[in-house]
């Protein structure tokens, strides 16, 4: 009988190669992370490596779907567990600053980070659209909260929303850079200090 399929051992954990390869994809980015540095890391060989995830960019995308469910739904569980959209602002700052920092992983945001400098437009498209829908999300609640009559701002909610994601960035280039958590959470403090300024009378 034979002992592989699809020329993978039956022992074969396609979570743990996959949680390997999005580490190494954070770590370095999608472009700098060759099918060679993947079988190496994951433990594989690159027929087994295209048989269980396909190409370097189908890989990368599964990866991302990983990266999302494991790390990144903290901008979802702020915006939806706060009570105002200030409130669910701060916290997701505050948890990125945690988040970024982590001493078991590596820093910063595989999201924000991984497609710099990539020639792949697919990848580029692809977390370019989730960081956009990220700050869709982050309008939508600036939004309700404007209607209601809880914010009052000179600012309209979409230009709210890019200045969290803004922010969100330079903290995720912050922390590869070395930034602890305690720093980080001071710029987070900082960057809310201008937040809801009502407009002048007069």
């Amino acid at each position: 009988m034979s002992t592989t399929t699809r020329g993978r051992p039956r022992s074969f954990d396609r979570g743990a190669a996959l949680n390997k390869a999005m580490r190494l994809f954070w770590a370095r980015g999608y472009e700098a992370t060759s099918i060679g540095d993947l079988t190496t890391a994951m433990g594989i060989g690159a027929p087994s490596l295209y048989a269980a995830f396909g190409d370097k960019a189908t890989l990368f995308k599964a990866a991302v779907e990983s990266f999302g469910a494991q790390y990144g739904n903290f901008i979802e569980r702020a915006l939806t567990e706060e009570p105002t959209a200030e409130a669910a602002m701060r916290r997701t700052l505050h948890e990125a600053a945690a988040e970024y920092t982590r001493a078991d992983c590596p820093r910063g945001c595989l999201v924000i980070s991984a497609g710099l400098n990539t020639n792949s437009g697919e990848v580029a498209d692809m977390l370019g659209a989730l960081r956009s829908r990220n700050l869709g999300l982050f309008a939508e609640r600036i939004q309700a909260d404007m209607d209601a009559g809880v914010l009052v701002t000179d600012d309209d909610a979409p230009t709210l929303a890019r200045y969290i994601g803004t922010v969100l960035q330079g903290m995720s280039h912050a922390a590869r850079d070395g930034a602890s958590r305690a720093e980080l959470a001071k710029v987070a403090e900082l960057a809310m200090y201008g937040w809801g300024r009502t407009a002048p009378e007069g």
